[in-house]
């Protein structure tokens, strides 16, 4: 929706302005070993996969060595102070990010004079992230409201190796030779790429709405991620939620984890681990939440065909996905979380389209809607099947494959959601 670009303006006018030079603005609480965490809470997110290269060239696999790496994400969630999340989970070897900034977006790869801030990590300016391992930068005075956008820059003076990276961002990210993490201007940054790279989490803490903990994780697979959404105007469906709960009055930080291809009970070698084993690390973790969306499984359904990308993954019974989302359930419940499940989306015409696959969907539909296991349900299904034909998305909602929405139905999907539900 590009209502979002209205928020942001309407977020732009109240920042507090600065004028701070680039320059070192670590605060006493670091980021490893921060002692008020209760006071932070998740404003953006995106959940970490090993390199892979499924759909055509990124730079995942390669790494970097002497680059620059510019990344625009919007937050949710306002705060007087930030700090990033890196993570090198999937990495072969230390990895050492020579020097990060932040600042506020302008336009492209170009950020807002007097808004750039140099990031630490424990009082250092660099830090070497153990492979495996996920490292909190210190905090840092800038004032941010909901909806706007940073720009994160990452410095990697030597070989990176393989990098873990989110690979549909839905977003451009732009790279440049050499030290440019200082730079006003995005003239350096001559390459692109649709993914996100070591970045996987903003929080924000200060300001009116540092004691809120009723942020909302969305987490699931290509529909979630926003596969089928325009590329940089946040369309995907947690972000119109996010801008749905602020139209109404009750904004809410929306953290989006999801992955495209990720199965419920398969691992895969591009699509990230299986939900039932990464969900601890991408979701329990966050802090400041109070609620998860589970929308996923068709490719649980639909993986075992040829079509799948990376090779078709073992065939998954319904029982089998309902014990997965039973496995999500007890996780979360167990963390003090409330759990909205949600119908899978029309599938015909699609890749995934046999009448195994849409029993299998129906099926798994069914007991979505009647076992009573989740807290609340969403029937994302109905909210963007077309009425004259209930097994294929609404044309109007259609990105073109027939499986992933286009805006318009992550817009839909969005409007569906119960507000007090949740």
């Amino acid at each position: 929706m590009r209502t979002s670009n209205t928020l942001r303006r309407a977020a732009l006018a109240l920042l507090t302005t600065g004028t701070l030079a680039l320059a070192p603005t670590a605060l006493a609480d670091t980021g490893h070993h921060a002692s008020h965490d209760q006071a932070w809470r998740g404003a953006w997110a995106a959940s970490p996969q090993s390199a892979t290269a499924p759909f055509g060239p990124n730079w995942s696999q390669q790494g970097f060595d002497d680059h620059t790496v510019r990344q625009v994400v919007r937050v949710t969630a306002a705060g007087t102070r930030a700090r990033i999340e890196l993570t090198n989970r999937y990495g072969t070897g230390p990895l050492r990010i020579t020097g990060a900034t932040v600042a506020r977006t302008a336009e492209g790869s170009a950020v807002e004079p007097g808004s750039v801030r140099t990031l630490r990590f424990g009082h250092r300016p660099s830090v070497t992230i153990p492979a495996g391992e996920t490292f909190l930068s210190d905090a840092v005075n800038l004032p941010v409201e909901a909806f706007e956008q940073l720009t994160v820059t990452l410095y990697l003076a030597d070989p990176t190796g393989p990098a873990t990276f989110h690979s549909f961002s839905s977003a451009t990210s732009y790279r440049a030779a050499g030290d440019h993490r200082a730079d006003l201007s995005g003239t350096a940054f001559r390459e692109t790429s649709s993914s996100w790279y070591f970045l996987s989490g903003v929080e924000v803490t200060g300001g009116r709405d540092t004691a809120r903990r009723d942020g909302i994780v969305t987490f699931g697979d290509s529909i979630t991620d926003g596969v089928g959404s325009t590329t940089d105007t946040d369309n995907r469906y947690p972000d119109e939620l996010a801008e749905h709960l602020a139209a109404t009055g009750r904004s809410r930080a929306v953290l989006n984890h999801g992955i495209a291809g990720n199965e419920v009970v398969n691992d895969t070698t591009w699509a990230g681990e299986k939900a039932v084993a990464r969900f601890r690390k991408d979701v329990l973790t966050e802090k400041g939440v109070s609620t998860v969306i589970l929308l996923e499984g068709i490719n649980d359904i639909g993986g075992s065909g040829p079509t799948f990308p990376g090779g078709p993954t073992p065939e998954v019974s319904v029982n089998q996905l309902i014990e997965g989302h039973r496995t999500l359930i007890r996780q979360a419940h167990a963390k003090g979380l409330k759990v909205v499940g949600a119908t899978l989306t029309p599938i015909k015409g699609s890749f995934y389209d046999t009448p195994v696959n849409e029993a299998k969907r129906e099926a798994f539909n069914t007991w979505v809607r009647t076992s009573g296991a989740y807290d609340a349900v969403v029937d994302f299904d109905r909210a963007v099947a077309d009425p004259a034909d209930p097994d294929r998305i609404l044309p109007a909602y259609d990105s073109g494959d027939h499986l992933h929405p286009g805006d318009a139905g992550y817009t839909a999907m969005a409007e569906a959601l119960d507000l007090d539900e949740l």
